[in-house]
Order: C-alpha cells, then sequence, then structure tokens
C-alpha cells in the first residue's frame, strides 16, 4: 500500500481538485503532465484504499437455524482497472 497516510475522502477531493484543473485545459504542458502522473498515483490510493475497505465487510445472513451467518462482501460496483 501506498505511503499516503491522509484519509481517504482528503485523498479523493485532491484527486477531484486535479481533474477539475485539467479539465479546465489551460495549463502548461509540464505541468498538466505533472498533475496528471500525481493524479494517477492519488487514484491507485483510492482504489488500493477502497479496496482494503471491501475486504473488510461482511454480510450478515440468516442461517437455516435463523442465527446470523457472516459472509465475505462481493460487489461489482468497484472493479480494479488494469
Amino acid at each position: 500500500m501506498s505511503k499516503n497516510k491522509d484519509p481517504f475522502e482528503k485523498t479523493l477531493s485532491k484527486l477531484e481538485e486535479i481533474v477539475r484543473r485539467l479539465e479546465e485545459g489551460n495549463l502548461p504542458l509540464e505541468e498538466s503532465l505533472a498533475l496528471y502522473e500525481e493524479g494517477k498515483k492519488l487514484a491507485k490510493i483510492c482504489q488500493e484504499r477502497l479496496e482494503e475497505a471491501r475486504g473488510r465487510i461482511e454480510v450478515l445472513e440468516k442461517g437455516e437455524e435463523g442465527q446470523l451467518v457472516g459472509r465475505p462482501f462481493e460487489s461489482n460496483l468497484i472493479e480494479p482497472k488494469s
């Protein structure tokens, strides 16, 4: 995992700001490239944290005898991109 210790929300906010600045399209090429690279790193950090959180979540279901049984959370909502 990355060395970034900021909370997920702060990291995501930084990424959103980078995207906003890049979408404006009025930056010099070198600054745009630097922001793009920083954005890639922040996106990877966010994805890693989401994957870690998903691994910690359990879904509780009623078992055959009415007891609660935990199973790993599985979702197609968050797909890692290669």
